[in-house]
């Protein structure tokens, strides 16, 4: 991944609060049958290795575990926020008109060394934690001992675990910290008349990386 120093973000919890809000990663391999990407929810789990460890279940019918099982290399991308900036926002616009349109965005990518879990209880602690991870925040949580014990065991024949040590984790912020203070001033107050959450947080980033 490009990146200039001032867009680099190397502390390990900004990366890890990154995965976690973002949970929806992209698991890419290149193994035999070339390159392949799939969308996966990932739980992270602390203290199995130094970066961390990402889990994650993922249908059997999917072969892509049969290429991390043959020992391809994988790499799983984690996008957080983005929103296209206009040059309207900056003030360098109106005082030299010398400016054009860019992206901010924040994302994670992680590297390490897969593999493959049939064990049926892993793989039953495994949706029970994601299943507690984004059923928390509601007022009455659907739990997966919700479902009949049958039903359960049936689904669990369907998927395959994965599980990454994390080798190698890099965190790139671009959120405007190469423009002057008021042009960075200018992103946020625009940003901040975007109704959507994406926007609101990609302001919050520009004012706290605004150093």
């Amino acid at each position: 991944m490009y990146q200039p120093p001032h867009h680099r973000e190397d502390d390990l919890g900004t990366q890890h609060a990154l995965i976690r809000a973002h949970a929806l990663g992209l698991l890419i391999t290149a193994g035999n049958g070339g390159l392949i990407a799939n969308l996966v929810p990932f739980h992270l789990k602390t203290g199995l290795s130094s970066k961390g460890t990402l889990q994650a279940h993922i249908a059997r019918a999917n072969g892509q575990w049969r290429e991390i099982q043959a020992g391809a290399p994988v790499l799983v991308v984690f996008q957080g926020p983005e929103s296209y900036i206009t040059p309207s926002w900056y003030a360098t616009k109106r005082e030299t008109g010398k400016v054009v349109p860019t992206w901010n965005y924040a994302v994670v990518q992680v590297r390490g060394n897969a593999r493959v879990i049939e064990d049926t209880a892993w793989l039953r602690e495994q949706i029970g934690m994601l299943t507690g991870e984004n059923e928390g925040r509601r007022a009455e949580p659907w739990a997966v001992d919700d479902a009949p014990p049958d039903f359960i065991a049936s689904q669990l024949k369907g998927i395959i675990g994965i599980e990454i040590d994390i080798e190698a984790i890099d965190g790139k912020w671009k959120v405007s910290q190469n423009r002057p203070a008021a042009d960075r001033q200018g992103v946020a107050h625009g940003l901040d008349a975007i109704d959507s959450d994406s926007a609101a947080e990609m302001a919050d980033l520009v004012r706290r990386y605004d150093k």
